[in-house]
């Protein structure tokens, strides 16, 4: 079942079911007017989608459109809480090599993880907007990301896939300019995350078959920036912690409520030269490690990016995050 926030009714949009080819679409609203309230009422609400879901697909719903993700925020525009990992371990260790750091002596032991920003969350096409460009060092990290239901404090990572309700394509913006001296300070990230943003759809993990295993997520990963290719990753392999780890890491002294988001970091595979990189940043680090001195910008006012997840049959798993990079102008 793939699930869309229809841009309309609020800032938390509307929810509606999209069709597994993301071609057709209906309102839901009569069962939950949001995809929050959807998460927070799920073993109540979830057979209805499923039997709207059902007579989509078998040409029998009313009020059935064409689905545009243009007309798509978030599918949870604003979430309760965004907790970001960092489970591939080519991703951290060339980025400190290239700065002359290395990861932290119990990588592989605990999982890193901060509280990101998940209040906006935009949407696929919605464009980022922001005071200053160059600057800033604006970078892409593409990711996949869990949506949670509500966890209970203390969760084996045994149990820890029974709450994963949702899976998402995710962007987490960095501001690579801004993080040194944040981190350097001793206090963590603020304002070197700005918003992230979603694909259109979220998805169940039965929609997605054999490519979930419960804890991973199989298949290609494209990125691309004006046209030009970043990386073609697949966040299947080379993973140091999969999601279940990541959830019961972050509610061993938590409950978790429903909607909770939680990403694995940056994608990065061991292969770079088959695979590229997940974002700006890392592409950096190889240049410099292997030229001696960056070449590759950081985003910039007028760029566009564009990452998208396909299966092993070439066939799009959550639509596209196509986005502009752009001044922002207070409304």
């Amino acid at each position: 079942m793939k699930l869309t926030s229809l841009n309309e009714g609020g800032r938390d949009g509307a929810l509606a079911v999209v069709s597994a080819d993301m071609r057709r679409a209906v309102r839901a609203t009569g069962i939950a007017p949001t995809l929050q309230a959807a998460l927070d009422n799920w073993a109540n609400v979830e057979p209805a989608l499923r039997t709207l879901d059902r007579a989509l697909a078998e040409g029998k719903a009313d009020g059935v459109f064409d689905y545009d993700p243009r007309a798509a925020l978030a599918p949870l525009p604003r979430a309760y809480q965004f907790l970001d990992g960092s489970a591939y371990y080519h991703h951290m260790s060339v980025v400190r090599a290239a700065r002359g750091a290395k990861p932290p002596e119990d990588f592989f032991e605990i999982p890193l993880m901060y509280q990101g920003l998940s209040d906006p969350i935009l949407g696929p096409t919605q464009p980022l907007r922001l005071t200053e460009d160059e600057a800033l060092g604006i970078d892409i990290e593409a990711e996949i990301a869990v949506i949670t239901g509500d966890v209970p404090m203390g969760v084996s990572v045994e149990d820890a896939p029974n709450y994963v309700r949702l899976i998402v394509l995710l962007n987490d913006y960095s501001l690579r300019g801004v993080i040194p001296p944040e981190i350097g300070r001793g206090f963590g990230f603020l304002q070197g995350k700005c918003v992230n943003s979603m694909g259109p759809v979220a998805v169940t993990p039965d929609e997605l078959g054999s490519a979930w295993n419960g804890r991973l997520l199989s298949g290609i990963y494209r990125i691309h920036i004006n046209g030009n290719q970043l990386g073609e990753l697949q966040p299947g392999i080379d993973a140091s912690f999969d999601y279940a780890q990541l959830i019961a890491h972050a509610a061993r002294t938590r409950e978790l409520r429903a909607g909770t988001v939680i990403g694995a970091g940056a994608l990065a595979n061991a292969d770079h030269a088959r695979h590229g990189s997940g974002c700006i940043a890392e592409e950096r680090a190889h240049e410099q490690l292997r030229d001696g001195a960056p070449s590759m910008p950081y985003l910039r006012f007028g760029d566009q990016v564009h990452l998208e997840m396909v299966d092993d049959h070439g066939r799009s798993l959550f639509g596209a995050i196509d986005q502009r990079v752009e001044p922002y102008v207070a409304s």
